[in-house]
C-alpha cells in the first residue's frame, strides 16, 4: 500500500509542480490542471501531489533542524539560518526557514486548493460523493496542518482558499483568529470526512484520529494566547480530542522502533506521517545526522534526562560524572550519541564532520543504512504525529483543568513505562505536575521539531533562550520574535497589499 501511494506521489510532481512565488500560480512549464483532470487516476496523482508538499526540509526530515531554534541543540552548518535566528538577527530579510517556511506552506495550500476544486466540479461515474469528500478531507488536512505551521510562526497571514490567478495573486494578510477558525474547520471537516480507522491500517492516508490528533496540537498552541495564560475551554477540547485518540492508538514496543523504516509500517504509535521510499524519493535523515552532524545536542538538553531511578541527572546517588551515560533514562542513548553513532554489535559509523557538541542525534538514524554518506538511500518516514504526544496533550491539557488526578498520573506513567522509567510520587501539586509534564515533553519529543512551539506557546521563549549559554553561538531573544517577520521578497510582490508584521517596519 506504502509503495503504490509514494509511486503516485512521485508521478504527481509532472503535474504539479511549484513556482517562484509562494502563492504558486499554475506553471506555465507544467501541464495545466484545466486539461488533466478527466479521471480518478487523474485525482489521485493530484492527491499525492498534496502530501508531497509536506516532503519539503522544514516539514519532514529538518525537523531536528528546527530544535537548533531553541536550547536543544547547535547547527553548524546554519541550515535554515537558525544561527542567525537564534543570535537575534530575525528580520524580514534573515532567510533560511523565515522565508522556506512561508514559501513551502503556499506551495502545499495551492496545491489543495486546486484539487478540492476540481472534485468540487468533477462528475465522473468512478468517484462517489463519499470518496470526493473523502479526499477533499484529505486536502484539507494537510492545508490544515500548513496553515498551522503559518499561524504559530507569523500570525497574521494571506487567507487563500481558492487557486489565484494573475488578477487576484496579490492578496492581503487576515486575522490570526480567522487563520485559526479555518484551521478549525478544514479539521473539523476531516474528523467528519476521512477514513475512520487507525493511520496505521489506512495505507499512509491521513484519517479522522490524524486530524483529531492535528486539531488537539493546534488548540494547546491556540490555548495560552498571547500571554502564555491557558484558556481552560480550549483546553476542555483538546483533552476530549485526545481522549478519543487513545481508544484507537497504543505506544510502540520500543521507542526507537518509531523512527526506523523496517518497524514503521503498521506501527500503532504512529498517527500521520511523511512518507518515503528508495530509490527515488528518500530523504538524508542519516547524511545530515549520522554523517554530517547537522545537528549536535547541546550539554544542557543532556543533563535535563534523569537517572532510571527517576531524580535528576546530579541528585541521584546513580549519577556517574565519568560516565554520564550510565544509567540514565533510556530514552538519551535512544536519542543522543557520544561522538559517533554505535548501535551495538558493531555496527558503529565514524562521521566525517565535527562533533561541535561532542554529541549527534541518534533518534532519526537507521543501522540498516550503514554506512552513512552521499549513497545512502534514506527512506525513513518523518512522523509528524503520534500517540506519545497524544499522552503529553491529554496530560497538559487535563491538569490545567483539574490538577493531577489519576488520568494524568496514568498518561505519565503509561509513557514512562515503555523506557522502564518510573512513575511520579504521589500528591504532587498542579504547578509541579506541570513542570514534570514539560520536562516529559523536552526529552520525549527532542528533535521532533515541537520544542520552539512549545517554548512560544507557554510564552517562556526569552527567560529560556536568553539563559542559553553552551551553544557555540550567543542566544537573543527579544519579544518580537514571539510573530516572525513575514519574508520580505514577499511584501515586494504584493505592491503595497501585504503589510509587515508589526516590529519590522
Amino acid at each position: 500500500m506504502k509503495k503504490k501511494f509514494i509511486t503516485a506521489l512521485m508521478l504527481s510532481g509532472l503535474f504539479f509542480g511549484s513556482c517562484n512565488s509562494a502563492l504558486d500560480l499554475n506553471p506555465l512549464d507544467q501541464i495545466a490542471s484545466d486539461n488533466y483532470f478527466s479521471k480518478k487516476s487523474d485525482f489521485d496523482n493530484a492527491l499525492a501531489g498534496v502530501y508531497a508538499s509536506l516532503q519539503s526540509e522544514a516539514f519532514s526530515y529538518g525537523m531536528p533542524f528546527r530544535d537548533c531554534l531553541t536550547d536543544n541543540g547547535y547547527n553548524q552548518f546554519n541550515s535554515g539560518s537558525v544561527n542567525e535566528i537564534v543570535g537575534g538577527n530575525l528580520n524580514p530579510t534573515t532567510g533560511g526557514y523565515e522565508t522556506g517556511i512561508y514559501n513551502d506552506a503556499y506551495v502545499g495550500i495551492g496545491r489543495a486548493n486546486r484539487l478540492i476544486e476540481k472534485l468540487q466540479g468533477y462528475n465522473g461515474s468512478d468517484m462517489n460523493d463519499a470518496e470526493k469528500k473523502n479526499m477533499e478531507a484529505e486536502a484539507r488536512f494537510i492545508r490544515a496542518f500548513v496553515y498551522f505551521q503559518l499561524y504559530s510562526i507569523y500570525g497574521e497571514v494571506p487567507l487563500v482558499l481558492t487557486p489565484l490567478s494573475l488578477e487576484d495573486q496579490r492578496q492581503p494578510k487576515e486575522s490570526a483568529e480567522n487563520i485559526l477558525k479555518q484551521i478549525r474547520a478544514d479539521l473539523d471537516f476531516g474528523i467528519a470526512n476521512l477514513a475512520a480507522k487507525p493511520y496505521f491500517n489506512n495505507g499512509g492516508h491521513a484519517t479522522a484520529s490524524s486530524a483529531k490528533t492535528l486539531k488537539a496540537r493546534v488548540l494547546l498552541f491556540a490555548a495560552y494566547g498571547d500571554k502564555g495564560v491557558p484558556d481552560l475551554a480550549i483546553l476542555k477540547e483538546v483533552k476530549d480530542l485526545c481522549t478519543d485518540v487513545m481508544k484507537e492508538y497504543t505506544l510502540s514496543m520500543a521507542f526507537e522502533n518509531v523512527f526506523r523504516d523496517a518497524t514503521q509500517k503498521n506501527n500503532t504509535e504512529i498517527i500521520f506521517s511523511v512518507n518515503f521510499l528508495a530509490p527515488n524519493n528518500t530523504a538524508p535523515w542519516d547524511m545530515y545526522l549520522g554523517d554530517w552532524i547537522a545537528a549536535s545536542p547541546l550539554q544542557n538538553l543532556v543533563d535535563t534526562y534523569e537517572c532510571k531511578d527517576g531524580l535528576p541527572f546530579g541528585e541521584s546517588p546513580l549519577t556517574d560524572r565519568t560516565n554520564p551515560f550510565k544509567d540514565r533514562d533510556p530514552r538519551l542513548s535512544k536519542t543522543i550519541f557520544v561522538d559517533h553513532p554505535d548501535f551495538g554489535g558493531g555496527k558503529i559509523h565514524t562521521p566525517s564532520n565535527p562533533r561541535p557538541t561532542g554529541y549527534g542525534v541518534l533518534k532519526f538514524l537507521d543501522p540498516a543504512n550503514l554506512p552513512f554518506g552521499f549513497s545512502t538511500l534514506s527512506q525513513q518516514d518523518a512522523v509528524v504525529l503520534r500517540f506519545g504526544e497524544v499522552l503529553l496533550m491529554y496530560a497538559e491539557a487535563q491538569n490545567e483543568i483539574a490538577g493531577p488526578d489519576q488520568s494524568v498520573y496514568d498518561a505519565m506513567k503509561t509513557l514512562r513505562s515503555r523506557v522502564q522509567m518510573p512513575g511520579f510520587p504521589a500528591r504532587y501539586t498542579k504547578e509541579k505536575m506541570r513542570e514534570r509534564i514539560r520536562h516529559e515533553r523536552r526529552v520525549e519529543l527532542a528533535f521532533e521539531g515541537l520544542r520552539h512551539y512549545d517554548l512560544i506557546r507557554w510564552h517562556i521563549a526569552g527567560e529560556v533562550l536568553n539563559a542559553v549559554k553552551d551553544s557555540k553561538v550567543p542566544y537573543h531573544f527579544e519579544d518580537k520574535f514571539y510573530r516572525w517577520p513575514l519574508p520580505q521578497t514577499e511584501i515586494e510582490k504584493s505592491a503595497g497589499v501585504l503589510i509587515q508584521n508589526p516590529n519590522y517596519k
